[in-house]
C-alpha cells in the first residue's frame, strides 16, 4: 500500500511538472509569432526545442523506460541546436545588422 502512494505521488508530481512546462511554452509562442526580428524568432523556437526535450525525459519517467526517452531527448535537442545554428547563420549573412552594413562574410 505504501509502495502505491508513493507511484501515485510519483506521477502526480511528474505530470504538474509536465504540465508547467507546457504552459511555459505558450508565452514563447507569442514571441515567434509576434518577432519583431528574425533572431527573436530563432530564439524562441530554441526555447521551445530546450523544453520539449526535457518534456521527453518527464514522458520516459512516467513509462519507466527513461533510457530510450533519453535517446530521443539528445536526438532532439541536438537537431534543435544544428537548425538554430543553420538559421542564425543564414540570416546573419542575408540580414546586415542594425547600424551595419552587410559584408557578405568578408572582412
Amino acid at each position: 500500500v505504501c509502495r502505491l502512494v508513493e507511484m501515485i505521488e510519483t506521477e502526480t508530481i511528474l505530470i504538474c511538472a509536465g504540465l508547467g512546462l507546457f504552459l511555459m511554452m505558450v508565452p514563447v509562442i507569442y514571441r515567434i509569432i509576434k518577432g519583431p526580428t528574425a533572431i527573436d524568432r530563432i530564439v524562441a523556437v530554441n526555447v521551445i526545442g530546450t523544453k520539449t526535450a526535457v518534456l521527453l525525459i518527464i514522458i520516459g519517467a512516467l513509462f519507466d523506460n527513461v533510457s530510450m526517452f533519453v535517446d530521443f531527448a539528445i536526438a532532439y535537442a541536438a537537431l534543435n541546436f544544428l537548425g538554430s545554428l543553420a538559421a542564425s547563420r543564414y540570416f546573419n549573412r542575408t540580414r546586415p545588422a542594425y547600424g551595419h552594413e552587410s559584408t557578405g562574410g568578408k572582412n
